[in-house]
């Protein structure tokens, strides 16, 4: 198909571009798409990142974005087969833009791209995404300009400095041996965790990694490599416990998100792990450090879909808890603006001030198996000190009529004894304590999504049952 019909719109979202390949991503689009994104940050003259997840068509995009890049006056270092919190590492390292090819946890089909401004700092529709596709638009049509003097390509690798800085933030020395589990989906991980957890690079962990699926293989032959879907947890649930393992670790495709597996077999939800490393990093900020001064009451930021225990665990523990909407580039704000220490979203993203404010499944990972290897007991007992309420998940209802749906909620809730505040949707607080729950609209689909926590099994049932008969009445 020709690229003169194909509208960019279907390919670039809120936070990045994604599309499926051939069709709504193309070499020639990736070309424009590099040559526009120089042009609209300016970086003629400086360096380009770019780097590519173990998708087929990854490398083809890489070559096609630094052709567009160089042909329009910046120099790309190619980083070659990178995971996404690596991009970071080095945008964020090296002060230079950059670009990964990947579309995270969607099907093979698909690719895409990720970019980010020097520094880390994240590229959406509101800081110049839209300027980049309309731009893009332009070259597809018109041919992209040359200038007197192209740029030049070379190649990068920033493996092992991404291990050493992460190992730097989390010293793992110390732990008692732990046998652990991880299943990389096929994914970027495959490649990260014997470089960072492992001894291919750095020293030996005291820990026995039991690899899951390291091959790298962009057509995800075992399962998709999206961890968020209980069905994809389910080869390392039965190898934690077919292992007697004392922790299982599951990423996603490019390897910026970790779900938590116990020794039982049991998810730890990423309400808990959010916790968990918020009061890791509370006690490091309180401490100091070379780069920070001693703080007094350190910021942690979590999104409203969060478990309450968040708030009241980081509050307990002597830090400021900040509430936002669910989103990345939401939280990378607020992190920016508050000078926040950590921050944690419900879907397992999360995200650390001494990383450049960007999520890193990896270090988080490191985290748990930090304070694991610190105690004597198993995981799950360690998790339950952070989930002490019960929660529902995220519960989707297809709706022909959505505002009319969420009207009937409002109308049966919006009664004395219940807060509503519309941060996000619209959040529901029972006053005595008992429970909440959030109901949020899909911005791209005809959804609602339904979060649901409360004190019990029996009230949280109650209210998520009640809520979603109310959403799907006929």
């Amino acid at each position: 198909m020709t690229t003169t019909n194909i509208d960019l719109s279907a390919s670039f979202k809120a936070y990045d571009v994604r599309g499926i390949v051939g069709e709504t991503i193309t070499t020639e689009i990736v070309q424009a798409i590099g040559a526009a994104f120089v042009d609209v940050l300016e970086l003629a003259g400086q360096t380009v990142l770019v780097g590519g997840d173990m998708r087929p068509s990854s490398p083809e995009f890489c070559a096609a974005f630094a052709k567009g890049a160089t042909a329009r006056g910046a120099d790309v270092k190619l980083l070659n087969l990178i995971s996404t919190d690596e991009l970071y590492f080095a945008c964020g390292s090296l002060k230079a833009a950059g670009a990964m090819f990947t579309a995270s946890h969607n099907p093979a089909e698909y690719n895409g791209i990720k970019m980010a401004k020097a520094g880390a700092i994240p590229v959406s529709s509101e800081t110049g995404l839209t300027e980049i596709r309309g731009l893009s638009e332009k070259y597809l049509a018109g041919g992209i300009p040359t200038i007197g003097s192209t740029g030049s390509i070379s190649e990068h690798d920033v493996l092992r400095d991404y291990a050493e800085y992460l190992r730097n933030l989390v010293d793992l020395t110390g732990s008692r041996p732990l046998k652990v589990v991880v299943d990389a989906g096929n994914g970027m991980a495959g490649l990260t965790t014997p470089a960072v957890l492992g001894g291919r690079l750095l020293p030996a962990l005291p820990f026995e990694i039991v690899p899951l699926y390291f091959e790298l293989d962009g057509t995800f032959p075992n399962h998709p490599a999206n961890p968020l879907e209980p069905a994809n947890l389910r080869d390392l649930q039965a190898a934690v416990v077919a292992h007697g393992a004392d922790i299982g670790l599951a990423f996603d495709g490019d390897a910026d998100r970790c779900f938590v597996i116990d020794e039982k077999g049991d998810p730890v939800s990423p309400s808990a792990i959010t916790a968990l490393v918020a009061r890791r990093e509370i006690a490091r900020a309180k401490a100091g450090s070379a780069v920070h001064a001693p703080e007094t009451t350190p910021v942690i930021i979590h999104n409203l879909i969060t478990s309450r225990a968040v708030p009241e665990l980081v509050t307990a523990d002597g830090g400021h808890p900040v509430r936002t909407r669910v989103g990345h580039s939401f939280i990378k704000a607020q992190m920016a603006s508050e000078g926040a220490v950590f921050g944690g979203e419900h879907s397992a993203h999360y995200y650390f001030r001494d990383f450049f404010n960007a999520d890193t499944g990896m270090l988080a990972a490191m985290h748990v198996l930090a304070a694991l290897g610190e105690q004597d007991g198993p995981l799950s007992e360690l998790g339950r000190e952070y989930e002490p309420y019960v929660s529902s998940g995220e519960v989707n209802s297809k709706v022909t009529d959505v505002p009319a749906a969420v009207a009937r909620v409002r109308s049966a809730y919006g009664r004395d004894g219940v807060t509503i505040d519309e941060l996000d949707g619209l959040t529901f607080t029972a006053d005595n304590g008992d429970w909440w729950f959030n109901l949020r609209a899909s911005n791209t689909e005809p959804y609602l999504r339904l979060n649901a926590e409360a004190l019990d099994a029996a009230t949280m049932e109650s209210v998520r049952d009640d809520v979603i008969a109310l959403v799907r009445q006929p």
